[in-house]
C-alpha cells in the first residue's frame, strides 16, 4: 500500500449510485459535491471515512469524465456550445438481451452521472447491435465473471489488429470486477490490510449497489483495531441506503462487532416504515441479549435500562434459563446480590448448568451460605477453571467459619478428594485449622505439610503446622520449621516461648491482627481470594507422619508423595488406582515417559472419572517431554472437562507453533497461534514469536505493530524485535 494513494484516516467513498438503480432522483440528490455544483445533479459527492487520496481522483476515469462535463463558464462569459458527445449504449443492449436487469440499471446509472444530458433508450433492446463480434464475445465474458479470458482476448485482438484499443467502459468495469474479485477473496482469507488496500484504489465499489463490499470493509477496520472507521461504514449505509434487508443485516453486523456506544449510535438512526412499526423491531430481544452481556463483560458499563427491563419481559413471557442468566451475571458484577441470587436461582431451577450453579454459589458465598455453595457446585465443578476455582473459595470459606461448621463425613470426603486432586493450598491450609478446631493435631499436621509442598511460600501453613507440631511434642520439627523461616516470620520464631517472654514480645511489637474469609465476588470468579484464620497455640501431643484425611475421616484419594515412587517398577502389575497414583508421583520428580507408562494402566480403569484424570495426566506427561503429538493423541482417549480440554489445546498449539517456527514453517507458525488465539489469551512471548514470524515473511507493518504492541509493556525481546524490523527494512525498503 503506498502512501502517497492512501490516508490512514479512513476511505474516500464515491456516490455514484448510492441510492440503487431506480430512484434517480434521489440519485441525483446525491451528486454534486465534486465540481461545486449545488442540487443540479451535475459531479460526485464524497461521503469521506475513507483511505481514498483526493488527489488521487483524477485517475479514475469517472472523475476525469464528470469534471469536463461540469466545468463552470467564467463570470460574464457564455458557456460555448459543445458537441454532443457520443454515449456507447452497447452495454445496455448486451445486458438487456441477457434478462440482466440488475447490470442494466446499473449501467443507466453509471451513464446518467456521467453525461447528465443522456435520455435511456425506452427500449434498451432497440439499440442497434455491435457489429463488432469479437467484442461482443468480450461483453459476454464478463457477464459471466471470467475476467482472465477477458484479459486474454483483449490481448490476443491487440497482438492482432495493431491500433486496436478496447472500450474503456469495458476496461473500467473490468478492473473494478477484478478488484471486488479480489477484495472478497482477500476478506475470506482473513487479510484485512489487503481489504482495505483495494477499497482505497477501487472507490467505485463503496456504494449502495456493492453493500456486501461496505460489509467487508466495515470488517476489515474491525479485525484491525479501527473501530471508529468501521462505524463511519456502517453509517454510511444506514443513511443513503434505501434497501430495507440490507438496512437490517448492517445493523446486525454492526452490533456484533463494535461497542456498545458505538452501537447506540448507529441505532439512533432507525426509520419508522409505514403504519408506524420501528424497522429494526425484529431485532430488539437479541439486542436486548448482546447488550446486557456485553455489561456483563464490563463491569462498568451502563446499559440502557430499556435493554434490562426488555430482557426482564422475555424471562417472563418466554422462561428461558439463558436469559435469567445474563441477568444474573450483569448484576453480579455490579455487586448488586440480592438481584442476582434471583436470576440465577430462577435460571437454576429451569435448567441446571455450570454456569448458573456457578453464579448462584458466588451469591451464596457472598452472604456467607457457604455449605450451601459447595452443595450447588459440586456437580459443576469440574466444567471450567472459573467453576473449578468458585468451587475452592466455597470449601475454603467453609472450613474457614467461625465457630466450625459440623459437617458431614460425605460432604469432608468430598472435599478431601477433590482438594488433593485439584491441589489447592488455600482448601488444604483451612482443613489444617478445621481438623484443630476439631482437636485432631495430627491430621492438621498432615493437612498443613500438604498446603506448603503445593505452596511453599506459605506462611499462615508453615505456622499453622509448627503449632501442630509442638502440640504432637515433635520438638525436633518445631526446631526445622523456625530454621526454615527465620527472618521471615516473627511468630515461627517465638512459637515456644514462655508466656512472661510472650507478654514482653506483645508489649513491643503487637501481633499481626487476626484476618477473616473474604466473600468471593464476581471480579473473584478466576481467582477467589480466602483470607486463613490464624488460631492461638494448643497443648502438645504426640505426632504421627501419614497422609492427610479429611479430619479422621479416609478420603476416597490420597495426596500424592514423590517420596513413594524413586524405585523402578513395572506400572503393568499395579492396579489402575495405584497406577494412577504413581504416574502423578512421577511427574512430580520430573520423570514424565515413565509417568506416561503409568498413567497408561489406569486408563484401563473400569471408573470413568480415573480414565479421564490418566488421559490428562498422560497428556501432560508427553508435553513435558516435548512429544507434542504423542500428547495430542492422549488427550482424546477419554472425555475431558472444558477447562482440561482448553489447557490441553492451549499447551499442544503452543508447542506445535514452537516447532514450526524453529522449522522456519512461518505461515504454519501463524496458523497455529491463530487457532491459539481462539481459545485462550496468547501469551507475550508467543505475541513475540508471531511477530518474528511476520519479519521472516517480510511483513514489516504487521511485525512492528506486534513489537510496538508489546514493547509498551516493557518486554525487552520485543523492543530489540523492533530493532530487527528497523534492519531488515533497511535491507528490504520497499516490503
Amino acid at each position: 500500500m503506498k502512501s502517497s494513494t492512501v490516508v490512514i484516516a479512513g476511505i474516500m467513498f464515491t456516490a455514484v449510485g448510492i441510492a440503487g438503480f431506480a430512484d434517480d432522483g434521489l440519485l441525483r440528490r446525491n451528486l454534486g459535491a465534486a465540481s461545486g455544483a449545488s442540487g443540479s445533479g451535475e459531479g460526485v459527492q464524497e461521503a469521506s471515512f475513507g483511505l481514498v487520496d483526493k488527489g488521487a481522483r483524477s485517475t479514475v476515469p469517472e472523475y476525469q469524465q464528470v469534471a469536463q462535463n461540469t466545468q463552470q463558464p467564467a463570470a460574464g462569459t457564455t458557456r460555448p456550445q459543445a458537441a454532443a458527445p457520443v454515449v456507447d449504449e452497447s452495454a445496455l443492449r448486451y445486458f438487456a438481451s441477457k434478462g440482466d436487469t440488475a447490470r442494466l440499471q446499473a449501467e443507466i446509472s453509471r451513464l446518467r452521472a456521467l453525461y447528465p444530458d443522456w435520455t435511456p433508450p425506452k427500449d434498451p433492446l432497440a439499440v442497434p447491435r455491435n457489429k463488432d463480434v469479437q467484442l461482443e464475445t468480450m461483453w459476454q465474458l464478463y457477464s459471466e465473471g471470467r475476467y482472465a479470458e477477458v484479459r486474454k482476448a483483449i490481448a490476443e485482438r491487440q497482438t492482432a489488429e495493431t491500433g486496436w484499443k478496447p472500450p474503456a467502459d469495458l476496461l473500467e468495469r473490468l478492473n473494478v470486477a477484478e478488484a471486488r474479485a479480489r477484495l472478497v477473496n482477500s476478506s475470506d482469507l482473513k487479510q484485512y490490510e489487503t481489504v482495505i488496500e483495494v477499497a482505497a484504489g477501487t472507490p467505485s465499489l463503496l456504494t449502495c449497489s456493492e453493500v456486501d463490499v461496505l460489509w467487508r470493509v466495515a470488517d476489515a477496520f474491525v479485525q484491525t483495531d479501527r473501530p471508529d472507521r468501521a462505524r463511519d461504514a456502517y453509517l454510511y449505509v444506514l443513511k443513503n441506503c434505501e434497501s430495507a434487508p440490507e438496512r437490517l443485516a448492517t445493523v446486525q453486523k454492526a452490533v456484533s462487532g463494535l461497542p456498545y456506544d458505538m452501537a447506540q449510535e448507529l441505532l439512533a438512526f432507525e426509520r419508522t416504515a409505514p403504519g408506524g412499526v420501528a424497522e429494526f423491531e425484529s431485532l430488539r430481544d437479541d439486542l436486548a441479549r448482546r447488550f446486557v452481556a456485553e455489561g456483563d463483560g464490563d463491569g462498568k458499563l451502563a446499559v440502557d435500562p430499556k435493554y434490562i427491563q426488555r430482557l426482564e419481559r422475555l424471562v417472563e413471557t418466554e422462561g428461558l434459563a439463558s436469559d435469567a442468566l445474563l441477568l444474573g451475571w450483569y448484576q453480579l458484577r455490579r455487586d448488586n446480590m440480592a438481584p442476582a441470587e434471583q436470576w440465577f436461582r430462577r435460571a437454576h431451577d429451569k435448567e441446571d448448568s455450570a454456569s448458573a450453579s456457578q453464579g448462584l454459589a458466588l451469591t451464596l458465598i457472598a452472604r456467607k451460605a457457604h455449605e450451601d455453595a459447595e452443595k450447588v457446585l459440586y456437580p459443576w465443578r469440574d466444567a471450567s477453571q472459573d467453576a473449578k476455582a468458585t468451587y475452592f473459595a466455597a470449601t475454603a470459606n467453609l472450613l474457614a467459619i467461625e465457630p466450625p461448621v459440623a459437617l458431614s463425613e460425605e460432604v469432608l470426603a468430598r472435599i478431601a478428594q477433590e482438594t488433593t486432586k485439584g491441589r489447592d493450598p488455600a482448601t488444604a491450609q483451612q482443613f489444617g485449622w478445621y481438623a484443630r478446631a476439631m482437636e485432631q493435631p495430627a491430621t492438621a499436621a498432615q493437612w498443613f505439610t500438604t498446603a506448603l509442598r503445593w505452596k511453599p511460600d506459605d506462611e499462615p501453613s508453615a505456622y499453622g503446622l509448627a503449632l501442630s507440631l509442638s502440640q504432637l511434642g515433635d520438638t525436633a520439627g518445631v526446631v526445622e520449621i523456625q530454621r526454615q523461616w527465620a527472618g521471615r516470620s516473627e511468630r515461627i520464631a517465638r512459637l515456644g516461648e514462655t508466656e512472661e517472654e510472650r507478654r514482653d514480645a506483645i508489649a513491643r511489637q503487637q501481633q499481626p491482627p487476626v484476618r477473616e474469609p473474604v466473600p468471593a465476588t464476581a471480579v473473584q470468579r478466576t481467582e477467589p481470594v480466602v483470607v486463613t484464620r490464624q488460631p492461638a497455640p494448643q497443648t502438645t501431643t504426640r505426632y504421627v507422619t501419614e497422609q492427610p484425611v479429611a479430619v479422621a475421616r479416609q478420603p476416597q484419594r490420597t495426596v500424592r508423595s514423590a517420596t513413594g515412587c524413586r524405585t523402578s517398577i513395572n506400572p503393568a502389575q499395579l492396579s489402575p488406582q495405584a497406577a494412577l497414583n504413581r504416574g502423578w508421583c512421577l511427574m512430580d520428580l520430573n520423570r514424565p515417559l515413565e509417568a506416561a507408562e503409568a498413567f497408561e494402566v489406569a486408563l484401563q480403569a473400569p471408573a470413568s472419572q480415573m480414565r479421564e484424570d490418566a488421559a490428562y495426566g498422560q497428556s501432560l506427561a508427553y508435553l513435558r517431554a516435548g512429544l507434542t503429538n504423542k500428547a495430542a493423541v492422549a488427550a482424546t482417549r477419554s472425555k475431558q472437562s472444558r477447562g482440561r480440554v482448553e489447557e490441553l489445546q492451549s499447551a499442544i498449539l503452543a508447542d506445535r507453533a514452537i516447532a514450526a517456527f524453529d522449522a522456519k514453517r512461518y505461515r504454519e507458525t501463524l496458523i497455529f497461534l491463530d487457532q491459539l488465539g481462539q481459545i485462550s489469551t496468547q501469551r507475550t512471548d508467543l505475541m513475540v514469536l508471531r511477530g518474528y514470524a511476520y519479519l521472516n515473511l517480510k511483513r514489516y507493518a504487521e511485525a512492528r505493530r506486534i513489537f510496538e504492541a508489546v514493547a509498551a509493556t516493557g518486554n525487552r525481546d520485543a523492543q530489540r524485535a523492533l530493532a530487527d524490523v528497523s534492519k531488515a527494512q533497511e535491507i528490504w525498503p520497499n516490503k
